[in-house]
């Protein structure tokens, strides 16, 4: 019978834009949740869910609480408003109401993540006219992922769809990932429009810059130390801060860009998670970020979020 499940946030580690392109993407889930009861009736309903439900994969949407990957957003109109964190709210809450609303659910946690996957992907698909689904990949296998799509284009640069091949990945051992939330809200279809409409203008000089975010990309798949792997993340985000300048897509921040001069000299790196423009940055290196690469943070609107990665993938919650 429908029941009650939980499905994690994720975050976007390497292959931002890039996987768009057939390039690998590193995933983890976030031990921050969604949770949808079937046996409640939804009081609002995504995009995400009423595409599946337009496409036969749910009958109708349930309740859900993803207030765990938001954070306060206080208006004078409304003191009590929140905003995404960028954290894959939108899939996790998708891929929850799946679950619970599957009616005979395997109890066996593999056979149901394989049962909402391939929903889950087709009804995120449709909502957003394509996009990767490496965040649906997150949320359903949990984890650390490495996810690549294996399907042809679609309809031109970025607008890749097709088989999405998720494999569990291992991180370097050792290597220290911190998170930092930005005070702002980015747009990603906004940003993905404006790469989009750069990649038709001017193809030259995006195939560059893409060639050379897929190169790090590539880099950071095979990187088994932390010095490779920071160098990976690296190459991609100078790449991504060429490509959003030409696209005038704010992809790596101004802030963003300072504070990875910080983290070099600690041997880090200090990116954007996904596709940038605000919301998540990531500290990447050796060893913990230092006291001043923290306060240098605050000091650019930036600051800790507590969150841990490799959580687990949905699953049903017990009733009762």
């Amino acid at each position: 019978m429908p029941g009650v499940a939980r499905a994690p946030g994720k975050l976007v580690l390497s292959g931002a834009y890039s996987v768009l392109e057939g390039a690998p993407a590193i995933v983890a889930a976030v031990d921050r949740f969604a949770t949808a009861d079937a046996g409640r009736a939804a009081d609002r309903v995504t995009d995400e869910v009423r595409a599946a439900i337009e496409a036969g994969v749910l009958e109708r949407a349930p309740w859900f609480d993803a207030s765990p990957l938001r954070c306060a957003a206080p208006t004078a109109d409304d003191p009590t408003a929140t905003r995404k964190l960028g954290l894959g709210s939108s899939a996790a809450i998708l891929v929850a109401s799946i679950a619970a609303c599957i009616a005979e659910a395997p109890r066996d946690e593999g056979a149901l993540r394989r049962l909402v996957l391939d929903r889950a992907l087709a009804a995120h698909r449709r909502a957003q006219h394509g996009g990767s689904g490496v965040d649906v990949a997150a949320s359903v296998h949990g984890g650390v992922v490495a996810c690549r799509i294996l399907g042809p284009a679609s309809s031109g640069p970025l607008a890749r769809t097709g088989d999405l091949q998720v494999q569990p990945h291992a991180l370097p051992a050792a290597v220290v990932l911190r998170v930092f939330a930005s005070r702002t809200e980015a747009k990603t279809s906004t940003m993905l429009a404006q790469v989009r409409d750069h990649a038709r203008a001017r193809a030259a000089d995006y195939d560059r810059a893409m060639a050379r975010a897929i190169a790090g990309a590539e880099a950071a798949l095979a990187a088994r130390d932390v010095a490779s792997f920071v160098a990976a993340l690296t190459c991609q985000a100078l790449a991504l801060a060429e490509l959003g300048r030409a696209a005038g897509a704010p992809i790596v921040t101004p802030d963003v860009e300072r504070l990875a001069l910080v983290a070099a000299e600690e041997g880090a790196a200090f990116v954007p998670s996904g596709a940038g423009g605000g919301d998540i940055a990531l500290y990447v290196g050796p060893a913990e970020p230092s006291a001043e690469l923290v306060a240098r943070a605050l000091e650019e609107g930036l600051y800790r979020l507590e969150i841990a990665v490799g959580a687990r993938g949905v699953h049903r919650m017990p009733i009762g």
